[in-house]
């Protein structure tokens, strides 16, 4: 069998030509070595372990099953389980979103499927396109937006009503038989789309939409809303108009310009009969005129002879900008959903596709976006710079933090009956007093550098300050509830230095933390790789860890030679006590798997 990686690099290359189609993608589930990198890519992860409908999860990895498997696809009885339904609550509100849970084995073979449909359409995806890929992130899609907006004099915040429930499933095989010409490799599309779900033991059939929770459903949705980003691509192509540095000069800066060379040719024939003084006094005032100058915007906004558009998008949610004017903006709006109710059947929230003028402040991706109206002169490394009327800007909006606070039941704002004005004030959080002051300290530390590292990007991130103090009067109250005293005593017990400090026993000996108070300084640029469109597979190391226990045909804890090696598997390893054998062996060695031989992992199980 070939090595996977070498066959997913090939697809990789073979995309890029835009006419070539692809066949006999299905023998590629056929090779044991694709199950095996698969269980790679996903055992560690946080759902690994979540049963589904049938109860099972990747606990038990071994060559026989992945046998079953392979058996179950060539002779085309495969069908996958109907994923177990639950909800998790939306960020932000009392509703919840459903989410299904695929079985353990539905889990394998959806991770073979999106590793082969990545390698197809990955180097094909619009740049404008941020959600779901590799190495792009909400950071990099704030960052071409800072890069590509720049003067822009409206937004159009897209937002499409239910858009991964109301994919139309035929419109989705159609967009894969375009490149795909392997009807084995689309039926068992066919086959994950209409497996429906489980809720309250009742059976349900889905007759639209990407099933949610599956590992196929991301690049499944980008596969679809590729074709948006295509149309908005020539939508663009038609709009443009005029160039940018041909566009009108502002003729108040032309006039200060006037200003500024007049001075400099009057001082220039006289500069050198002028005093010392009054050549000191003459080049202040230049500098006044020039600093006046840099105020005005060199060009003019309101250009009828240039226009632009530029558009973002991550997963569903998409901005659009446009230097034009408001009647273009809302033409824009009408024919996104008319394209999108033609062609992809999907509707436009006419209510909540806003369009919002530059200089106020449209919301994408938990940031207010605006765009600057001064050209406010300010001092950099000792220079001073002249900023861009124009720029992007991004914020942290208030409700954010705010909301972030209550989330975590660090405040409690009360409302003054009579002024009506909000008094927040910082208290303990009961469920973490009885957990380790190491474990409390790093609580707290994770979900500050969390929320600064989001909104790193904001022109206002100092507002984190704020934040920060209010979850250290709330650290402070949880310690001093633990402890019954007086947060004044918890700051004499633990402050060195002036810093909140917690010292805790390591195995290489004592360390200490401390809280974290920034600094809250925003960044140029994202802490992310430099976006790359192409995904760049590494080659597949036949001996990795999981492939040569399996190979090994041993049992790593009574060390009998078997055929029939299992991986056991745990959710976390800080849920091991250490009172079994191989609860001992899975601590020393940090790993949450153990190759076991059928014996010993029934008899684990009889342990768990």
């Amino acid at each position: 069998m070939r090595n996977p990686t070498d066959v997913l690099n090939s697809l990789n290359k073979q995309s890029k030509d835009l006419s070539y189609k692809f066949q006999r993608l299905y023998r590629n589930l056929y090779n044991p070595e694709f199950y095996l990198l698969a269980y790679r890519n996903i055992y560690a992860n946080e759902g690994s372990m979540t049963p589904g409908v049938d109860g099972e999860t990747l606990d038990g990895m071994s060559s026989p099953r992945i046998e079953r498997i392979i058996s179950a696809l060539k002779d085309r009885s495969y069908r996958p389980k109907p994923a177990r339904r639950t909800y998790i609550a939306k960020k932000n509100s009392s509703k919840k979103r459903p989410l299904g849970i695929p079985s353990g084995d539905d889990k394998l073979v959806q991770e073979v499927v999106r590793m082969i449909l990545e390698s197809i359409y990955e180097p094909t995806f619009s740049d404008y396109s941020h959600g779901f890929r590799p190495k792009r992130s909400c950071h990099t899609a704030l960052e071409q937006i800072q890069r590509t907006f720049a003067g822009a004099n409206w937004f159009v915040e897209g937002d499409i009503q239910a858009c991964f429930d109301s994919f139309d499933h035929h419109v989705l095989i159609d967009i894969l038989r375009r490149r795909i010409d392997d009807e084995a490799f689309i039926t068992l599309m066919w086959k994950f789309l209409k497996s429906g779900y489980m809720e309250q033991w009742q059976y349900n059939r889905t007759y639209c939409g990407t099933p949610q929770g599956s590992g196929i459903s991301p690049v499944l949705a980008n596969i679809y809303l590729h074709e948006l980003d295509r149309y908005v691509e020539e939508y663009k192509a038609g709009f443009i108009k005029g160039n940018r540095i041909n566009r009108k000069v502002n003729p108040e800066y032309a006039r200060r310009n006037r200003e500024v060379q007049r001075f400099m040719r009057q001082n220039r024939e006289v500069w050198d009969s002028l005093s010392e003084a009054e050549k000191k006094e003459r080049a202040g005032e230049l500098r006044r005129l020039r600093e006046k100058q840099r105020e005005i915007p060199s060009k003019q906004f309101r250009d009828e002879t240039y226009k632009n558009l530029q558009y973002v998008r991550y997963a569903d949610d998409f901005i659009i900008s446009i230097i034009g004017s408001k009647k273009d903006a809302e033409a824009l709006k009408a024919d996104l959903a008319v394209f999108l109710k033609e062609k992809l059947n999907l509707t436009l929230s006419v209510e909540k596709t806003k369009i919002t003028h530059a200089t106020g402040r449209a919301r994408f991706l938990g940031y207010d976006i605006s765009i600057s109206k001064s050209q406010e002169v300010t001092k950099r490394q000792g220079r001073k710079v002249k900023g861009y009327s124009g720029a992007v800007k991004l914020y942290m909006p208030h409700e954010k933090w705010e909301s972030k606070l209550l989330e975590y039941g660090a405040i409690r704002i009360k409302k003054d009956k009579v002024t009506h004005k909000e008094h927040w004030k910082a208290i303990h959080r009961p469920q973490l007093i009885n957990r380790k002051d190491i474990e409390i300290l790093s609580k707290y530390n994770s979900e500050i550098r969390g929320l600064y590292n989001y909104y790193s990007l904001a022109c206002n991130v100092c507002a984190m300050s704020k934040f920060a103090s209010l979850m250290h009067y709330s650290m402070l109250k949880t310690f001093a509830n633990k402890y019954r005293t007086k947060t004044r005593k918890i700051k004499k017990k633990y402050f060195r230095d002036g810093r909140f400090t917690v010292i805790y026993k390591t195995k290489s000996g004592m360390k200490e933390s401390v809280f974290y108070r920034g600094p809250f300084i925003r960044k140029d640029k994202p802490n992310v790789p430099q976006a790359d469109i192409l995904p760049a597979y590494k080659r597949y190391d036949r001996a990795n860890r999981i492939a040569a226990k399996l190979r090994s045909k041993t049992c790593e804890l009574c060390g009998q030679y078997t055929n029939d090696v299992e991986i056991h598997q745990v959710k976390r390893l800080k849920s091991l006590s250490g009172e079994y054998e191989w609860e001992k062996v899975m601590l020393k060695n940090r790993r949450k798997t153990l190759a076991v031989c059928p014996a010993c992992h029934r008899e684990i199980h009889g342990k768990d």
